[in-house]
């Protein structure tokens, strides 16, 4: 039977270079033989794709109240770690996930002002048992967001990329003091660095790779 394998989360505000930076650890962990799966959220399934155009495109989701949001969410990652993330875990592969639980916590909990009770009850639902082993939380400030959110994609921002900054300072906060209260599971880093620096520091601290 294989050992099961590493479940990785990658968080932070809009354009904190969560992408750029899956996509460099694939490929270091590919380099290494070792089975890699990408999954994002919303999305990842073909049900959740279609809830991820619902809250971020679809004109229909401009008047989501927060709560649908949260459910929908919710809806998404339940379906997501049962049909993808659990079984490529049990055969041994490292699932590297573009967000999953905390951004629910954050983004609905703090952000939407939900509150924790709440979201840590439809969380827990949601995923069942399976948490991340670690979680890197690209740590940047609003300003720089917004700069890096208007150079891509011709500046056109989805749904969320529109809420207003103050939105965006609660999410930071919330994350900041989420990681706070699991430093054993959270890597905080500073996303304003250069993605090499960025790089290095997670293939150290993930990897144990140093240089």
């Amino acid at each position: 039977m294989s050992a099961r394998g590493r479940f990785i989360t990658f968080e932070g505000s809009e354009g904190c270079g969560k992408s750029t930076q899956i996509a460099r650890l694939k490929a270091r962990l590919e380099g290494e033989g070792r089975e890699v799966l990408l999954t994002r959220e919303p999305g990842g399934t073909a049900a959740g794709e279609k809830v991820r155009d619902l809250l971020q495109h679809a004109p229909e989701g401009e008047g989501l109240t927060a709560e649908a949001e949260l459910l929908l969410f919710a809806a998404s990652r339940a379906q997501l770690v049962r049909e993808v993330i659990e079984p490529a875990l049990a055969r041994g592969a490292w699932v590297l996930a573009d967000r999953f639980l905390d951004s629910t916590t954050v983004y609905q909990g703090v952000g939407r002002g939900l509150g924790a009770e709440a979201v840590a009850t439809v969380n827990a639902l949601a995923v069942g048992g399976c948490l991340p082993d670690r979680t890197v939380l690209l740590d940047i400030d609003v300003a720089e967001s917004r700069r890096r959110i208007a150079g891509r994609d011709g500046g056109v921002a989805d749904r969320m990329e529109r809420e207003p900054d103050a939105f965006f300072e609660r999410v930071r906060r919330g994350y900041l003091e989420l990681a706070a209260g699991e430093p054993g599971r959270f890597l905080v880093i500073d996303a304003s660095a250069t993605p090499d620096v960025v790089e290095a520091q997670i293939a150290s601290k993930v990897l144990g790779v140093e240089g």
